[in-house]
């Protein structure tokens, strides 16, 4: 399937594997989805320095494929990141939690594709105006940090879409091609998926963290940290403790540091399941199984082709008012 984000980013299928912290901030998830078509993308937000530039170097090895690299441009060590991914001429760029204006020249120095990601219209305007090549649109099913009004993909996409003329890549609440060719059907050029990455044998976290994502439901996670900066996470200890706090009303610094007291980290490395920040989307209910990367991406690729021809096989039919044929 070919379009206008397939042919920027010199990829086979409009998928993207979302950026996420610890379970692609590695070389074998990334690597798995570029080399299948897709668009990997490595996660710098948790690593180091030294240890960033030597992932992204063993990546770049292991691939001949575009690939790209997530950047929370708020992180620390952010500039001295940026420094090393233009020094390496990183083909693909995907930037969030910070304006992109500053950085955008030194990487069209090079021909670097600037994606940006956004949750609201507000911010896709922004960025479009910055003169970002595409946006990632993420709605309040994804895991991770969803826009805070929890406003559905559906909506906030196709709202997206009304007011910019870049390609948009669509991301939350999906985890197959049925998703896919839904959200390309809406007008979307790609699509980015997460927990369906996370749930591969490539992603690098906790088997505790895998199995807890694994057995979660639709209905098994909620907007966590209303009062700070929110997760989609699963319902746990820490997400008890947190809704009690919201109850309560605690002061605003206590609530700060009972929110900042757990961690992405204790959850995805330590495999606390229930003390740490373990973030999913509400995809997670429609996944029954970990598999290989390169496996998701073929039956991905497959159930896009199946959804796309039973798209093309429907009939418009011309309009009928009922009353047409019914006797005076």
């Amino acid at each position: 399937m070919a379009n206008r984000i397939t042919r920027l980013l010199g990829i086979r299928h409009p998928i993207v594997q979302a950026g996420m912290s610890w379970a692609s901030s590695n070389v074998a998830l990334p690597a798995a989805v570029s080399n299948a078509g897709g668009l990997g993308v490595l996660a710098a937000g948790p690593l180091r320095l030294e240890d960033f530039i030597r992932t992204l170097d063993a990546l770049a090895a292991a691939t001949d494929k575009p690939y790209a690299v997530n950047i929370p441009l708020y992180r620390p060590q952010a500039a001295e990141i940026l420094d090393a991914m233009v020094a390496r001429q990183v083909p693909v760029v995907i930037a969030s939690q910070g304006g992109p204006k500053a950085q955008l020249p030194r990487f069209r120095d090079y021909g670097a594709v600037w994606i940006q990601v956004v949750s609201t219209l507000e911010h896709a305007r922004k960025a479009e105006a910055a003169g970002v090549d595409a946006l990632v649109v993420v709605g309040a099913e994804a895991g991770g940090h969803p826009p805070a009004n929890e406003v559905s993909t559906l909506v906030t996409v196709r709202r997206v879409l009304q007011e910019v003329s870049i390609p948009v890549i669509a991301g939350g609440g999906v985890a197959d091609g049925w998703g896919i060719a839904a959200l390309l059907a809406l007008g979307a050029d790609a699509v980015q998926l997460g927990t369906r990455f996370l749930l591969t044998d490539e992603a690098a976290v906790h088997d505790h963290y895998k199995a807890a994502v694994l057995a979660a439901d639709v209905h098994d996670t909620a907007l966590i940290g209303r009062r700070s900066l929110p997760v989609r996470g699963l319902r746990n200890a820490f997400a008890q403790a947190i809704f009690d706090a919201e109850r309560d009303q605690i002061a605003q610094d206590d609530y700060d540091a009972l929110f900042k007291k757990s961690s992405l980290k204790q959850a995805a490395l330590d495999g606390d399941i229930e003390w740490g920040k373990v973030e999913l989307g509400q995809s997670a209910g429609l996944v029954s199984q970990i598999q290989p990367a390169a496996q998701v991406m073929a039956q991905l690729v497959q159930e896009l082709a199946q959804a796309s021809t039973r798209l093309a096989g429907m009939e418009l039919a011309a309009p009928h008012n009922h009353f047409d044929n019914q006797p005076l």
